[in-house]
This record gives C-alpha cells, sequence and structure tokens, in this order.
C-alpha cells in the first residue's frame, strides 16, 4: 500500500447485514448486531493510515418502511450502544458528525446524539460521519431549504458554494466509496458530493468486512489513474 497516495474521505455503505444472519442461521436482527462490531476496527485502521474523514451510512431515509420490529430493534440497538460506542470513539480523539435529518429520531435518541457531538467536537485525530436518516436527494432538499432561510442571494449560488449548504460542509467530498453486500449501485447515498468518486462494490456482506477488506479497497483506489474529466 502506497502511505503516499491514500483517500482523505472514504465513504461506506454497510449492506448486506440480514442476508449475513440468514445464512448463519440467526435471525435477521443479529446481523445488525455483528455489523455494528466492524465499524470501530475501520476507524482504527483509519487512524493508522491517517486518513482524515470516514462516512457509515448507517440508517437510510427508506429504511422507516422496514417491519415495525426490524425498525424499533435498530432503534434500540443504537439507543444502547451509543453511549459505551462513542466514548470508546472519543478517547481515540475521533470527531463524531451525523448527516441526515436527526429530528425524526425519538427524542432521547436526538439528545444523546447531539452530546456526543458536542463533546467530541474538539478531536483532531479523525472525523467519523454517520448518516442517521439519510437519503442524497432528502439532503439536497434540505440544503435548498436552508438557502430560502438564509441571507445567502440565490443568484449567487454555484456548484463550488452548494456544498457549504450541505450536511458535509467544511469537509472534502469523498474519493472512495465502498459498498459491501454486492449490490452495485449508490441508492441514493451522498449523490451531490460523488460526481468524482471511485467506486469499490465487493459482495462480502458486512459484519465479514473485516480491516483486510478495507485494505484490498484502499489498494484497489490507488491502481486507478484519476483524470477528473481532463
Amino acid at each position: 500500500m502506497d502511505k503516499n497516495n491514500l483517500p482523505q474521505h472514504v465513504a461506506l455503505i454497510m449492506d448486506g447485514n440480514r442476508r449475513w444472519a440468514k445464512k448463519q442461521g440467526f435471525a435477521i436482527f443479529k446481523g445488525h448486531t455483528f455489523g455494528q462490531d466492524r465499524i470501530e476496527p475501520i476507524i482504527d485502521r483509519s487512524i493508522e493510515l491517517k486518513i482524515p474523514y470516514l462516512t457509515f451510512w448507517a440508517f437510510s431515509t427508506e429504511n422507516w418502511r422496514r417491519d415495525r420490529k426490524e425498525v424499533e430493534f435498530l432503534l434500540n440497538l443504537f439507543r444502547n450502544n451509543l453511549d459505551k460506542t462513542v466514548d470508546s470513539f472519543h478517547q481515540k480523539n475521533v470527531k463524531l458528525k451525523i448527516i441526515g435529518n436527526l429530528r425524526e429520531f425519538p427524542k432521547d435518541i436526538y439528545e444523546k446524539t447531539l452530546y456526543w457531538v458536542e463533546k467530541t467536537k474538539n478531536n483532531k485525530k479523525i472525523t467519523v460521519n454517520i448518516a442517521l436518516n439519510y437519503g442524497g436527494r432528502d439532503e439536497i432538499i434540505r440544503a435548498i431549504k436552508k438557502i430560502r432561510n438564509s441571507k445567502f442571494e440565490i443568484r449567487n449560488l454555484t456548484t463550488q458554494n452548494f456544498g457549504q449548504f450541505l450536511d458535509t460542509a467544511g469537509q472534502p467530498e469523498p474519493e472512495l466509496l465502498i459498498r459491501a453486500g454486492g449490490d452495485i449501485r449508490l441508492s441514493g447515498f451522498m449523490i451531490w458530493q460523488m460526481e468524482y468518486t471511485e467506486f469499490y462494490f465487493t459482495p462480502t456482506l458486512w459484519p465479514d468486512f473485516t480491516v483486510s477488506e478495507f485494505d484490498k479497497a484502499i489498494e484497489e483506489y490507488q491502481r486507478r489513474k484519476r483524470n477528473f474529466g481532463k
């Protein structure tokens, strides 16, 4: 691996939890528990490699349509593990950011998440975005509403300054997208930010996505020549 040619921002779609659970003979909810445990090792490896930004898509705007019991399980999983998980991040100097419309979550989750965002805001080692109730089109619509509610003059809007109204304002756009689980599509993930992102799709289901799988994706990224239309 070329340590001088690393992406500054890696985005990850953590897909395949339910299929993994079925394959193992577990209840489908179990896959989410095992999948959650794959996040911190990727953060640790990124800190080691000095990759400054990661984004994990944890819950989409469409996930509310799943079976009510599964949605409740996901909410409780997040609720019950948030303090322990993010405190571990905090000890490692990780800054937590949320992208997506967090206001749709129950009040206790909303408030606890904001607490940890505030507590970790001065951490410097790496910025980790967790995408919660996130959809790419929804983000763009919310950005437009921010513009309408601000003093920004619409005639001054450009493709360069539109990003300041997105959830990822102030961050570099992802240079590498990794999607686990075998599907070969974006599903609306960060559709504005990924104009020149390199895509890496793997059939590996997310609970089986190890640090070595992450390294394989980085190495594939390094083999590509990025022209940016030139």
